[in-house]
């Protein structure tokens, strides 16, 4: 059978298996602000590690892009950083996370700080949740494997995604993240023993990469690896993360979940990048990095097994758009308007669901707009994170800030970064990168909370 109808049949017999989850999500929707924004917090261990890694893994051909443009830095970009970043969410804030008994992060924000902050917290992190980079990643793929425009491919592809979710709410995402899990990794553990057979090992890669592949900084120099150790702070603001912990059966399932997705994710990482260097290594004069991983199957994979492969990437993919659509519509219909209009939760939820629409289309327009995945992580973690990460820390302690304060905190992160973001044009402005500054200002602004007796001085007013 030719490989491209393999993998039409490969591909088919994914979307029947969505086609499958939204019917039987209609059968049995999800009832209530708890069961649908939580699933009832009843993840176990095994639910939320397949939850968790396949959600938080659907970069897939940024990744690709990247490991063929730097090679091994790869690993040093996208995996160390955060794996630490996940380590201390796990020890540090994991548990506080489930204790809490909280829906969301603009629920904490409320909680510590007031109405304004959780309002500019919810508009931030609609921005940052909305999945344009994964959108654009799934229209890149849907358009090699029919050859439609790409607007159309994007446009369908989100389309898919969130269909499932708008009645069946986190449980909907968890029940196909579990199969989601195993395709993702039956992909590559295909790919990547079939090209050490069929092109050779370590030492072929050596000769046919470029050296700095092979260095740790990927020729780039050490600020451009240093900055993604605090984009990758983003986690400790990752409303992903919060959402399962807040699910989770109990504590230690939070905990010990992260820890071990950590595992898979250091796996995953093994092979992602191993596969990058052979691409490059096969194909150094390739026009669109972006697509190297479906190209490198393209070329080493026999019919039935590219198909496998493809499938995997469709599943790596979507396991991402429909928890991140899921979670930025809420943030949009609960979070942000429903908390500014003042509506009960049933009137919220139900907007919430409608929300979802718009969260598609705005992650088709992002996706077409930006045309690079790299660029778009980079952005919205160069914004996003210094607006959360301070004001977060802070409220996960007994210090106490002001409503006007903590709103003064987070406007002038976002607008300094943003800035900064803009007058350097796509590069570091003046060699700092954007997330600095926007740091620098969060922590001035902050720093009063932090002395001894801000408690008292400062309250939540």
């Amino acid at each position: 059978m030719e490989a491209g109808l393999t993998s039409w049949w490969a591909g088919l017999a994914y979307v029947l298996f969505l086609v499958y989850a939204v019917l039987r999500v209609m059968r049995k929707p999800a009832v209530g602000a708890v069961e649908y924004l939580v699933a009832g917090r009843r993840l176990t261990l095994p639910a939320f590690v397949a939850t968790l890694v396949s959600t938080w893994y659907g970069g897939i051909l940024g990744v690709g892009e990247y490991a063929w443009r730097h090679g091994l830095s790869n690993w040093l970009v996208f995996g160390v950083p955060y794996y630490i970043c996940a380590a201390l969410f796990a020890f540090l804030l994991a548990a506080r996370a489930r204790r809490s008994r909280l829906l969301s992060i603009p629920d904490l924000l409320e909680q510590r700080y007031g109405r304004g902050p959780a309002l500019l917290g919810a508009g931030t992190l609609f921005v940052m949740t909305a999945p344009a980079a994964y959108v654009l990643m799934l229209g890149v793929l849907v358009q090699l494997a029919t050859g439609w425009p790409l607007w159309l491919a994007v446009s369908l592809g989100s389309l898919l995604s969130v269909a499932y979710v708008f009645r069946g709410g986190l449980k909907a995402v968890v029940d196909t993240d579990r199969v989601q899990f195993v395709l993702m990794f039956a992909g590559f553990l295909v790919l990547v023993p079939v090209c050490m057979v069929k092109l050779g090992g370590w030492g072929w890669l050596r000769a046919n990469v470029p050296a700095t592949h092979l260095a740790w900084d990927g020729g780039l120099g050490w600020q451009a690896i240093f900055v993604w150790y605090f984009i990758a702070l983003s986690t400790l603001v990752e409303p992903a993360f919060y959402q399962r912990c807040y699910a989770a059966q109990d504590e230690k399932t939070a905990r010990r979940g992260i820890l071990i997705s950590i595992a898979f994710w250091i796996l995953f990482d093994f092979l992602t990048t191993t596969a990058g260097l052979y691409a490059r290594a096969l194909m150094p004069e390739l026009a669109e990095p972006v697509r190297a991983f479906p190209e490198l199957a393209a070329r080493v994979l026999p019919g039935f097994w590219q198909g496998v492969f493809t499938v995997g990437l469709l599943a790596t993919i979507m396991s991402t758009i429909d928890s991140y659509a899921f979670i930025a519509a809420v943030t949009l219909g609960r979070d942000l308007i429903g908390r500014w209009r003042g509506y009960d939760d049933e009137r919220s939820l139900r907007l919430a669901q409608w929300c979802l629409a718009v969260t598609a289309a705005a992650a088709t327009a992002l996706a077409l707009a930006a045309g690079s995945v790299v660029t778009l992580w980079k952005v919205m973690g160069s914004v996003g994170t210094p607006v959360l990460l301070l004001p977060l820390a802070l409220a996960h302690t007994g210090r106490r800030a002001s409503a006007r304060r903590a709103v003064a905190a987070m406007a002038g992160a976002g607008a300094v970064s943003t800035v900064w973001l803009l007058l350097g044009r796509g590069a570091p402005w003046h060699g700092i990168e954007a997330i600095f500054p926007g740091l620098l200002v969060s922590a001035a602004v902050l720093a009063p909370a932090w002395r001894p007796g801000a408690r008292k001085k400062e309250g939540t007013g």
